[in-house]
């Protein structure tokens, strides 16, 4: 669907949305070369340092975090993440506040100008429209999360003083590659040469770093080159053959894995701080502060109620270990839904000992997985709890929030469009 010339734009956010929707749906085509021109043709070009955030799990936190220590330092900061969970508005973020209505549609429209008949589908108009937000905000830095991938996502057309890649665990197969060696080479497709290029896991696949080496990026890996170590009480960071940064507080966001991301955001501080000078008391201030629904949320009130985005093994091996280290619950409910494509067995397998009831929903769109078929998968995988399925989310959780005790857990975890749905339901008046 391509606007006639005398058609009008839409004049409002939901307008612009439901056009690109429309147009090109939510369809995935990776490659670069139609919104390289897109770019090029707005004539934006970059005025501040750009830190790109790829990996299977934690770029959203990755991200926050980072947000959180640069607003603490004093800098103007801009922040693209996808996807959204109540309102599309939390994907562009500008100096700490979602972009309003106003600044999005004007961004749209711009996009739209400059694209003349090239193609774009609805990531790619969203990418372009937010860099369109941040190049008339006058920032001092901007943090773009990469959609899929890295190498052939549409973030990767913009040149990252700074890359970070927080993790490669086995997730959108179908586009990125059925071995962890060949999704490594697709995250490390945003590394650049001369550039630094941080990498959280400790035990990145031979594909990334030999990538990394091959154009000559300035690697850190997590474990070999910084690290963290820490008690109950505090942590510290470390550069190999440098310095040590001791007596830090635990980040706001909750979980074990958060001192992974953290470091990482430290380590990335470090490396351009010619660029960013970041004080430690910046650092102190922006892990107390920073907050980020969905990533082992906890909800204020009883019973005990968790809210986690993790979708694939490797996240919910994470979210089991936190389960673990919350202390006891004589039960634990899970309102459970799930896309298709994802490898629902495989992280039912890592919580099954965790859960005394499921509670399965079923997801919209065609990728959506229906409550009898996640039920199924369940039984397939030895699960020895009661089942019990319902049509959508926000059912689930009202049932497992009707048949739970004061002192148990529910825990909301499989998409992001799980989470959203039991946050818009707990929102509603």
């Amino acid at each position: 669907m391509r606007l006639r010339p005398d058609m009008q734009l839409p004049e409002t956010l939901d307008g612009w949305l439901g056009l690109l929707e429309a147009r090109h749906g939510q369809s995935i085509q990776l490659g670069l070369d139609r919104v390289r021109a897109v770019r090029d043709a707005l004539q934006l070009p970059q005025t501040c340092p750009v830190f790109t955030v790829g990996g299977t799990n934690g770029k959203g936190s990755t991200c926050a975090l980072l947000e959180a220590v640069l607003l603490a330092a004093g800098y103007r900061v801009g922040v693209y993440t996808s996807p959204h969970l109540l309102s599309y508005n939390e994907r562009v973020r500008i100096n700490g506040r979602d972009a309003s209505d106003r600044v999005l549609v004007d961004a749209f429209a711009e996009v739209e100008r400059a694209r003349g008949d090239i193609p774009l589908t609805y990531f790619e108009h969203g990418t372009l429209a937010a860099w369109v937000a941040f190049s008339h905000a006058g920032l001092d830095a901007v943090i773009l999360e990469v959609g899929l991938g890295g190498r052939l996502d549409a973030v990767n057309v913009f040149e990252p003083d700074c890359a970070i890649v927080t993790s490669v665990a086995m997730d959108h197969m179908d586009y990125l590659g059925d071995t962890r060696e060949a999704i490594g080479f697709e995250k490390a497709g945003i590394f650049r040469a001369g550039r630094p290029a941080i990498c959280s896991d400790p035990m990145p696949p031979a594909s990334l770093v030999e990538h990394a080496e091959a154009i000559g990026a300035k690697l850190w890996i997590s474990g070999r080159d910084f690290g963290f170590s820490g008690d109950q009480n505090q942590w510290a960071f470390w550069i190999a053959g440098g310095s040590r940064r001791g007596g830090l507080a635990y980040p706001s966001l909750r979980g074990i894995n958060q001192l992974l991301n953290a470091a990482a955001v430290m380590a990335a501080c470090e490396a351009v701080r010619d660029l960013l000078p970041v004080p430690m008391q910046a650092v102190r201030q922006g892990f107390m502060l920073v907050d980020l629904p969905g990533r082992f949320q906890v909800l204020p009130g009883r019973p005990t109620v968790v809210l986690d985005v993790a979708h694939n093994p490797q996240a919910a091996g994470v979210l089991s270990e936190n389960l673990a280290s919350m202390g006891f619950f004589p039960e634990t409910w899970a309102v459970v839904g799930m896309l298709a494509d994802k490898d629902v067995a495989g992280a039912v397998r890592l919580l099954r000992d965790r859960v005394d009831h499921w509670v399965v929903a079923s997801l919209p769109g065609p990728r959506g997985l229906d409550a009898q078929g996640l039920a199924a998968i369940l039984r397939d995988c030895g699960v020895a709890g009661d089942i019990s399925e319902c049509g959508s989310p926000q059912e689930a959780y009202a049932l497992a929030h009707g048949q739970a005790a004061e002192g148990d857990r529910i825990v909301v975890f499989g998409s992001f469009l799980t989470v959203a749905d039991v946050l818009a339901a707990r929102k509603a008046p």
